[in-house]
């Protein structure tokens, strides 16, 4: 890993360059560019804004899936001072259109077509008074880098000396499933030490190959993805959308070794290993995480996929890392905790007061320190209810640490529901539920119930061969689980929905 730590996400491209410059730094499809060239291209793109006339305080867009244009775009934007703002690839125009006018983007980075998605045409009724240019990445990228003057050009350099840890680096939306999006600031100085760690934590070496299938507008595919490999020396290879069958050619074609995502990604190419054997001798690491994560999936990536060293993590948008596991920890402590507070924060549990309450005892989870955003955009309202006085980020999660400090995530707390005076929290029945043989996704939500408040209901995704009953599956709950947790109705379903992140949108589940 780079040392010293550069103070900025562009620095740590330079110095990859100069550290590596042969060394592969992204293969996608038949286009393999090293550090060297890789640098080449985003100098030449931030010649190209600059003779646009961006700079500090400016915000350039991406609505892009992942590919390589997509990183050169963002350290471009990132050298001239500018900030990223990323648009989540599922948006709808008139969503877009929010972000793109509240963020004041001046240019917006697309593509001409993506899974039959025509963005520009999206957006071309909204009132866009800040958007001066729209760049396609698969149509006119070659010439929007030969735009400017160059890799080469003085100008740059002066624009890079101008950026610091201080600097505003990107502003990343919420998700918005509960409400508007928010827009998080970071800075480079809340998200560099945070890879380091992460990268620590994961073992991420130079030369690994690293299948990136979460999305580069989500902290996880831009931070700890690409940004994680220009510290560490790995090598990107991004994947536009996570696709089971072409994430098995590459993890066999290009002997992938790191492969990281929600739990969702590990099961279905667990699912595929139960209709067929492919090769995964080449996997070594990865990480999945937060509330969804049954102890026997870790098992089962473990001892099928072969990926010796899966972790489990734990991070938000206003927080790129909260916890992780550690190296050398047991292996009941990387199924059942998302790890300990990651050097740089503390982590407590806290009751609706804001008080720490004792090991064991379920509340809050809060961090503070260095990785928790400067704020949300243009709301100093929000930015106030989510971080207190004494700086603490008030994560909307619930959770217990044990006197270890070791967390674990029970779940969301708008997702916590009372049944018969008892709090169930859907995460714990999904991981009871997931030791169920016959069980490859479940995802639990409560209903209304007349008598009982709210009971649960779950949507089960079987396994292949397999053909389980709902009677059998209440049978086996209530042999496993305590009765105010086991589902009252059970629902067999082909797939679960899920957002572009792989995470799967419970909301949707309520409709059905």
């Amino acid at each position: 890993m780079l040392s010293p730590l550069p103070p900025t996400i562009p620095h740590a491209a330079e110095a990859a360059a100069k550290a590596w410059p042969d060394a592969p730094a992204v293969i996608e499809g038949d286009l393999a560019l090293s550090f060297a060239e890789l640098w080449k291209k985003c100098r030449a793109a931030a010649s190209a804004l600059i003779a646009r006339g961006i700079g500090p305080a400016d915000r350039i867009a991406i609505w892009a899936p992942n590919r390589y244009e997509w990183i050169v775009a963002a350290v471009a934007t990132m050298s001239v001072g500018a900030a990223v703002v990323t648009l989540n690839t599922r948006l709808k125009g008139r969503e877009a259109g929010d972000i793109l006018r509240r963020t004041k983007a001046r240019i917006l980075f697309t593509v001409n077509d993506f899974i039959g998605i025509d963005y520009r045409a999206l957006i071309a009724d909204e009132d866009l008074p800040n958007l001066s240019e729209t760049i396609l990445f698969d149509d006119g990228f070659t010439a929007f880098l030969a735009s400017g003057k160059g890799a080469a050009d003085a100008a740059v350099d002066a624009a890079l000396a101008t950026i610091n840890a201080d600097t505003i680096s990107d502003i990343l939306f919420t998700s918005g499933t509960t409400g508007s999006p928010k827009g998080v600031l970071m800075t480079h100085g809340r998200v560099l030490p945070q890879c380091a760690v992460w990268i620590g934590n994961t073992g991420l070496s130079f030369g690994e190959r690293y299948l990136i299938a979460n999305p580069f507008f989500h902290s996880f595919g831009m931070k700890v993805g690409w940004v994680a490999c220009l510290l560490s020396g790995a090598v990107a290879v991004p994947m536009a959308q996570f696709e089971v069958h072409e994430a098995i050619d590459l993890i066999e074609r290009l002997k992938i070794n790191f492969l990281p995502g929600p739990p969702t990604i590990f099961q279905m190419l667990l699912t595929e290993r139960d209709k067929q054997v492919f090769d995964t001798s080449s996997l070594r690491g990865g990480t999945t995480g937060a509330a969804t994560v049954p102890p026997v999936l870790v098992d089962r990536i473990r001892t099928e996929l072969g990926i010796r060293d899966i972790i489990t993590a734990y991070g938000m948008t206003e927080c790129v890392n909260i916890t992780g596991c550690r190296p050398g920890d047991p292996v009941e402590l990387i199924a059942q905790t998302c790890g300990a507070a990651i050097p740089g924060n503390e982590v407590i549990i806290a009751n609706d007061e804001g008080k720490e309450v004792l090991r064991g005892e379920t509340g809050e989870i809060l961090v503070r320190g260095q990785g928790v955003m400067l704020g949300y955009l243009d709301d100093p309202e929000a930015t106030a209810e989510a971080i207190d006085d004494n700086g603490w980020l008030h994560t909307g999660d619930v959770g217990t640490m044990d006197e270890n400090g070791y967390v674990r995530i029970t779940d969301r707390k708008k997702d916590l529901f009372i049944s018969g005076g008892f709090n169930v929290y859907p995460a714990e029945v999904e991981k009871l539920l997931s030791a169920h043989p016959a069980i490859a996704m479940v995802a639990v939500i409560g209903i209304p119930d007349e008598r009982m408040g709210e009971v649960g209901r779950a949507f089960v995704v079987q396994r292949p061969g397999a053909n389980v009953t709902e009677s059998e599956l209440a049978t086996w709950s209530r042999e496993n689980m305590a009765n105010y947790k086991i589902p009252r109705s059970f629902v067999l379903v082909e797939d679960l929905p899920r957002n572009a992140s792989g995470k799967v949108l419970k909301t949707e589940l309520r409709t059905l």
